[in-house]
């Protein structure tokens, strides 16, 4: 007898980061997206954090925003939109307002995720929501936070969560566009060092999630496959700081916002490489995002009581 295909559906995540807020619409059949609309608006709601301890007047932009992003994704047929905010609304002094006001524009509930929480639904996107079959570090580069996890066949997920993000780097040690040999100098002796507070672990592999990892794929020759190689990445720190951000943005077809950055991205990179002893790492297709899609189709409103059974994976 032949197994009933699982039902089709619309769905929507939203995931309000510290760099980006995020949408993603797919259309979800068992472990298989249908990307159908995928949009960044670039807010930069760690720095104002970070200036002032809240979102401040980015919160109305915030609102904004996601106000859009639901009309756009109910538009499209969305029968479900999960809202996810990470780091930005971990620190800010006025998250509950933000969510607040969220829920009154758009009747949508904002979940803030934990670092284990985001390390584990970005685990099932990287996986799409099949088993581990290897033993594997998700490192998620994020522009406030990392979050890295370690698993197994048979090893428990264990998550840690670093103080260490693309915008919060290049904040905290870069004054120059480019910046200088000694600012990433600094930046890449940071990464290094907070990379000791993630996992002990010996993977078989790295795999990479997020914009940072992706944008390198586009620095250099144009490879074949989505492998980084350590040289690769440190060729590609170096050509960061051999031009300004607006020359690499248009050089290498990425958005102005990230090329300003990326060199802080690629020392984080560089720091999980080395932190894991090995030479090359993968760039994973799904994320964050993805996660949050097929964990709501798989357990419907209450995925986030189910995510640490969630990122085991499941068959069918």
């Amino acid at each position: 007898m032949a197994r009933k295909r699982p039902k089709a559906e619309v769905a929507a995540a939203i995931d309000i980061g510290s760099y980006s807020v995020h949408l993603l619409v797919a259309n979800v059949r068992g472990h298989v997206l249908e990307p159908l609309h995928d949009e960044s608006a670039l807010l930069g709601l760690g720095r104002s954090i970070d200036e002032s301890g809240g979102l401040g007047e980015a919160r109305e932009r915030l609102v904004e925003t996601i106000s859009n992003y639901a009309m756009r994704a109910w538009a499209l047929g969305a029968s479900r939109i999960t809202i996810v905010g990470t780091d930005p609304l971990r620190r800010a002094n006025d998250a509950a307002q933000a969510i607040d006001a969220i829920a009154a524009s758009t009747g949508l509930e904002v979940r803030v995720l934990g670092h284990d929480e985001e390390a584990l639904v970005a685990l099932i996107g990287v996986q799409a929501g099949r088993p581990v079959l290897r033993d594997s570090a998700i490192v998620d580069v994020g522009g406030g936070s990392t979050e890295v996890l370690a698993v197994g066949p048979a090893r428990e997920p264990e998550a840690a969560g670093l103080q260490l993000g693309a915008t919060r780097l290049t904040g905290m040690y870069v004054r120059h566009d480019p910046p200088t040999e000694a600012e990433v100098a600094a930046v890449l002796g940071h990464s290094l060092l907070a990379m000791a507070d993630a996992p002990a672990f010996s993977p078989a592999e790295l795999v990479a999630v997020g914009g940072t990892a992706r944008s390198l794929l586009r620095v250099g020759p144009r490879l074949a496959n989505r492998t980084l190689t350590h040289r690769r990445v440190r060729r590609a720190l170096t050509l960061m700081i051999v031009a300004p951000a607006e020359v690499n943005a248009e050089r290498y077809g990425i958005r102005l916002s990230r090329a300003s950055v990326l060199a802080a991205g690629a020392a984080i990179l560089l720091g999980a490489l080395d932190r894991y002893r090995l030479d090359r790492l993968r760039v994973a297709a799904g994320g964050l995002r993805e996660g949050l899609i097929l964990a709501a189709a798989r357990a419907g409103p209450d995925w986030r009581a189910e995510v640490r059974e969630l990122a085991r994976g499941w068959d069918r």
